[in-house]
């Protein structure tokens, strides 16, 4: 959901970006996060779909899923709660972008993000139907099913 069509935007998907992907907020937060990628991470349990195909890089289709923050347009929801959806990666130049959804597809955001060491990907999220609400976003991909992250209340993982 581009709310501005007429301006081109640096995502493959056409929708509105997220500001300042490479904030210095952005840094801060990544110099805080350590994500160690082990069988103890809350995103070690499978969960989602599983793809059975084996793929070669992080683009193509996810499973996602987050937490730490009560979604007001799910009733009942709280921040413990996970909210899972089906995700996407692009690759855009030296950028990923990675548009996920919950609620059943209804709520979308987007990550941008960029590589900082072969295995860490560092980005802003922002969330499409309240683009007021932009957080920075940490990312360790384990392997090629695998990406766990954390963004500033909790978690925001990956899998397939």
């Amino acid at each position: 959901m581009n709310t501005h069509p007429e301006q081109a935007t640096r995502n493959p998907f056409g929708v509105q970006d997220a500001p300042d992907p490479d904030g210095p907020d952005v840094d801060e937060f990544a110099d805080s996060i350590e994500l160690g990628g082990g069988a103890d991470d809350p995103n070690a349990q499978r969960w989602g779909s599983i793809i059975e195909e084996v793929p070669d890089s992080i683009a193509g289709a996810w499973s996602s899923r987050w937490n730490g923050g009560a979604d007001p347009t799910i009733p009942g929801d709280t921040a413990q709660a996970w909210k899972e959806g089906k995700a996407v990666v692009k690759a855009a130049g030296s950028r990923f972008y990675l548009l996920f959804d919950w609620d059943g597809g209804k709520r979308q955001a987007l990550l941008d993000v960029r590589y900082i060491a072969p295995d860490r990907l560092v980005g802003r999220y922002i969330n499409l139907g309240s683009p007021d609400i932009t957080r920075p976003w940490v990312g360790l991909i384990v392997d090629d099913r695998r990406i766990d992250g954390c963004w500033t209340n909790g978690r925001l993982d990956f899998r397939r």
